[in-house]
């Protein structure tokens, strides 16, 4: 069953076949079948919908905290084929907490680029990433429904050097509830990023929302 669903022959959402199909397909009796459906349950691999049946649960995305990576990577390294749509992008030169957090000066304009992210082609975050104007110049001109930021930048002569990292839970507005196919009020995970360029000069603050049934971090801890 496993390997069905990992060759995408059920995917994602989908209904898993009937009792009696399953008995059929593997040659087993209908308390194995139960048994199997049951531990799948349990791992988080199938989920029951009451009144509907047993769905295959879409891949959760994992992320993993010490390395600095964008939504692309981690996605790749997981497995998951990412995707973007732009939402907008500006500029501004009056966010205040923005301009603070970047360590810049009242009047200079700060590119603002707003994005839905998928993972293998299901809404799972949402994107607010904030630029100084002289490095966000440079991802304005892009296909920013396809572009990896970072390695825009690293084509540039721009490496990111360091980031903090803030997660907190949040719960989502009808806006974006509606634009991650979810209820109104639905935990999100909030993850704020502050990068650090050449010199030790923030370049980057990004707030990305993730759906907090489709995303979780994994950390590894030393003693």
């Amino acid at each position: 069953m496993i390997k069905r669903i990992q060759e995408k022959e059920w995917p994602a959402n989908s209904m898993i076949p009937t009792e009696n199909e399953l008995m059929a397909e593997f040659n087993v009796s209908r308390t194995t079948i139960r048994q199997a459906v049951s531990i799948l349950v349990q791992e988080g691999i199938l989920e029951k919908k009451q009144g509907k049946g047993t769905i295959i649960k879409p891949s959760v995305f994992v992320g993993s905290l010490g390395k600095l990576k964008g939504f692309a990577e981690e996605a790749i390294e997981n497995g998951i084929y990412p995707s973007s749509k732009l939402l907008f992008v500006k500029t501004s030169n009056n966010l205040k907490y923005e301009s603070s957090m970047l360590k810049l000066p009242k009047e200079e304009e700060i590119v603002v680029i707003e994005r839905l992210r998928f993972a293998n082609q299901t809404p799972i975050a949402i994107e607010r990433s904030c630029w100084p104007y002289c490095i966000g110049k440079m991802l304005i001109d892009q296909d920013l429904n396809g572009a990896t930021f970072y390695e825009i930048l690293e084509g540039n002569g721009i490496t990111l050097k360091h980031a903090k990292e803030k997660i907190t839970a949040i719960n989502a507005t009808l806006l974006e509830a509606d634009l991650l196919g979810i209820r109104g009020g639905q935990a999100l995970l909030q993850m704020e990023r502050l990068s650090y360029g050449n010199e030790d000069r923030p370049i980057e603050y990004t707030t990305t929302k993730f759906c907090s049934d489709k995303y979780h971090y994994n950390i590894e801890l030393m003693r």
